[in-house]
């Protein structure tokens, strides 16, 4: 029997999920894949319910439900400081996800090279893998997370480099790129006239001061950049897998082709229901955005009260773990970098768990080696008074 595909042996299943997978075998709190706890709006979930009876239950147009894509062009031009062309400059995929690989191979060929900022989202990797580029990796230098120019641009020169994938709110470290950041990676796009895919699923999720701007609403970027994102983060409703791709009407007109033949569509009656998502008024945003600066007050107050040094995070979700796993690492009793790691502490959301141990399931590396140790128990004070903090009355 012949083998299989070698470059599928060049990576692993994804380490996120499997985590999500060991925290739901040992009941444990999943701090490594980036799901809400809470669901989507009232105005989706009950559009969802209207659409279950009334449809539609068939394909969409290929590329994205006319409706939802005009109400995706009218949300995000005033934010992109674009005029976008919901006719031809969007393609709705089945979530990010498929949105960044679409975008991989929308732009590259077998041979070329793909800057990737480390640490990455474990997608990229498999991406440009699966599409027979080579990665080069830039590192984020940790505590800030901020790259060095002369490293950048010694990745960007390398020949055959044709394209720079940006995750901005980055995951996992955190990082908001600042737009004195941006424009020096706009500088190096232009002098080495490389595509640049992003992917900025975060958003509308950034805690203050902090902002996000958007790399194709620079200068001379908007003809060279692919933007993907999608309402899985924003709406709470990562399950749906509706994403997007907004780019120059000739990129986006390949990018149909390739998404045609991935999964001819996203599926119709989600998209329909989420266009009342995606004409929520900008009290929505705010409110999304103070709801989880509350959460990352109540996780880093815990994590101070219980003596931890840490990096506090500047945006939500999968920052999160990172910011715990740092802390672990500045303790003497913190595991080695694992692909599997463990944190133990008392559960400070179950305060009358029967567990005498809940584990926080923590992934922040895709290095194969195994955990074999665990930290002690904590079981303080600070502990204590985490838990029983109780939340603003606005809280959702």
């Amino acid at each position: 029997m012949q083998e299989l595909s070698q470059r599928t042996s060049q990576f692993t299943d994804s380490v996120i999920r499997r985590m999500t997978r060991v925290s739901m075998k040992y009941d444990a709190i999943n701090l490594s894949q980036g799901f809400p706890d809470f669901d989507p709006p009232a105005e989706i979930t009950d559009r969802l319910a209207e659409v279950a009876h009334t449809g539609p239950h068939q394909y969409a147009i290929t590329w994205g439900a006319p409706n939802f894509r005009a109400a995706l062009a009218a949300k995000q031009s005033p934010r992109m400081g674009l005029d976008i062309d919901p006719e031809t400059q969007i393609v709705v995929t089945c979530g990010s996800t498929e949105a960044m690989m679409c975008s991989v191979m929308t732009v590259t060929n077998p041979g070329d090279r793909i800057v990737i900022f480390s640490p990455f989202y474990e997608n990229y990797g498999a991406d440009t893998i699966l599409c027979g580029a080579e990665p080069t990796y830039v590192e984020l230098h940790a505590p800030t997370f901020t790259f060095d120019e002369a490293e950048l641009e010694a990745a960007c020169a390398i020949p055959g480099t044709k394209a720079l994938i940006l995750c901005n709110p980055s995951n996992p470290c955190g990082h908001v790129f600042s737009r004195a950041e941006l424009e020096t990676i706009a500088k190096m796009a232009e002098k080495y006239d490389l595509w640049v895919i992003t992917d900025e699923v975060y958003e509308h999720i950034v805690y203050a001061p902090h902002e996000h701007v958007y790399f194709a609403s620079l200068p001379g970027m908007e003809q060279r950049t692919l933007s993907c994102s999608s309402l899985s983060k924003t709406y709470s409703m990562t399950g749906w897998r509706l994403g997007y791709v907004i780019a120059p009407a000739d990129v986006i007109d390949r990018a149909r082709k390739v998404h045609d033949f991935l999964t001819v569509g996203a599926a119709a009656p989600l998209m329909e229901a989420a266009v009342a998502g995606l004409t929520l008024p900008q009290s929505y945003y705010d409110e999304l955005t103070a709801l989880y600066t509350h959460k990352r007050d109540l996780f880093c107050n815990g994590l101070r009260d219980l003596g931890f040094d840490f990096i506090e995070p500047r945006e939500p979700t999968t920052s999160w773990p990172t910011s715990l796993a740092w802390a672990m690492r500045t303790t003497t009793t913190a595991p080695s970098t694992c692909a599997e790691r463990w944190a133990w502490a008392r559960c400070p959301a179950a305060a009358s768990s029967t567990h005498p141990r809940t584990a926080l399931c923590v992934s922040t590396s895709p290095s194969p080696t195994r955990c074999s140790r665990r930290p002690s128990t904590v079981s303080t004070p600070g502990a204590r008074r985490w838990r029983d903090r109780k939340p603003p009355v606005t809280h959702r």
